[in-house]
């Protein structure tokens, strides 16, 4: 009874602005349209934009800004729902926001390593966000000139000491940087679910959170195999150190796999190959989308008392906005409808 008196408000809430997300029948008509500014004009109009951005011209909107207000949207959302949200449900708003931190984070890093882009990145769509719920000094960070300084500018944060280790190594690229910038945020919340929930919210966070892991796990292996050729040894030490439904022998299987054809039939004996047989996706990205987007929707429906609620919506947010800005690029690039559709139902 405690679970559903925690969460009645907050689901109550999440309903009511899931019903408000942009439809495929929108994104339909959307790509249909001649230019960004019509986008614009379309979206002001929706329940989920028309109340933000009533004030703004559409016609003086250029596609970069259009993108930062959608971005900006995801936000505005999750502000929203931390001030409908009792104090569980804020400790895992609070751990899955450092996700946008480190979002952030990474775009002035690929700023630094751009030694063409001499203008800092520009937070200010962001700032109001970060200062409620960051304690990193965003302004102090994005006018940082070099990586060192960037490094030593997030002393005493958790992102100091992993992004450190890089350093050491000399000439580490943007994508070392990278990875471990995510590598030591989902071991934090592997190491941290037994600790800071209990009950049904720590049963969601290991299930949604575990196969969210195994699966990375397989589109790296995947990728690093196919499109970089890396040896099995630097593959290994980049995974995400969690095994939940992957068994580590198949790990090692698909990490020392010599063609394609083996590495599939590998997968098709593991617990993924088999529950989701049925599911037809182009790429192991596709797949990864397909699947969480059915685990988060079932576990919602499923336990709608739980934090299956709040990181279900999250998800959809965020898809949202990332199939808006995709219909946005083919609509700039005039994108015949029918194949825009296909771009955006494969991601």
């Amino acid at each position: 009874m405690g679970s559903v008196l925690s969460y009645s408000g907050l689901a109550t809430k999440i309903r009511a602005m899931q019903s408000r997300l942009i439809t495929d029948h929108q994104l339909e008509e959307i790509v249909q349209l001649p230019d960004v500014p019509q986008v614009a004009a379309y979206l002001k109009k929706t329940p989920e934009y028309a109340n933000l951005w009533t004030s703004l011209d559409e016609n003086s909107l250029h596609r970069e800004q259009l993108e930062n207000l959608l971005r900006n949207s995801i936000f505005q959302n999750f502000s929203r729902l931390y001030h409908f949200a009792g104090q569980e449900q804020r400790v895992f708003l609070e751990l899955y926001s450092t996700r946008y931190e480190i979002r952030l984070l990474k775009k002035i890093m690929a700023s630094l390593f751009d030694h063409r882009n001499i203008d800092p990145v520009d937070i200010s769509p962001y700032r109001d966000f970060f200062r409620l719920h960051s304690k990193l000094d965003m302004d102090r960070l994005t006018a940082c000139p070099s990586m060192e300084e960037f490094v030593h500018a997030l002393k005493g944060s958790e992102f100091y000491s992993p992004l450190a280790k890089i350093q050491e190594r000399g000439t580490p690229l943007l994508f070392d940087y990278g990875m471990a910038l995510d590598l030591s945020y989902f071991s934090r919340i592997w190491k941290m679910r037994k600790r800071l929930f209990t009950g049904n919210d720590q049963a969601e966070i290991t299930k949604v959170y575990g196969e969210k892991f195994d699966l990375l796990n397989l589109q790296f292996i995947q990728r690093s195999k196919v499109c970089y050729h890396m040896e099995s040894t630097d593959i290994y030490a980049l995974l995400i150190p969690v095994n939940y439904r992957l068994k580590k022998e198949e790990i090692r299987a698909l990490t020392e796999c010599e063609t394609e054809e083996e590495a599939a039939a590998v997968f098709d004996r593991t617990w993924y190959g088999d529950k989701y047989r049925s599911i037809n996706g182009a790429s192991l990205e596709e797949f990864y989308n397909l699947i969480m987007r059915t685990l988060l929707e079932r576990e919602a429906r499923k336990d709608p008392w739980s934090i299956a609620v709040i990181h279900s919506y999250l998800y959809h947010k965020e898809h949202e906005v990332n199939r808006l800005i995709i219909a946005l690029e083919c609509v700039r690039y005039g994108v015949e409808p029918g194949e825009a559709m296909r771009y955006i139902h494969s991601n």
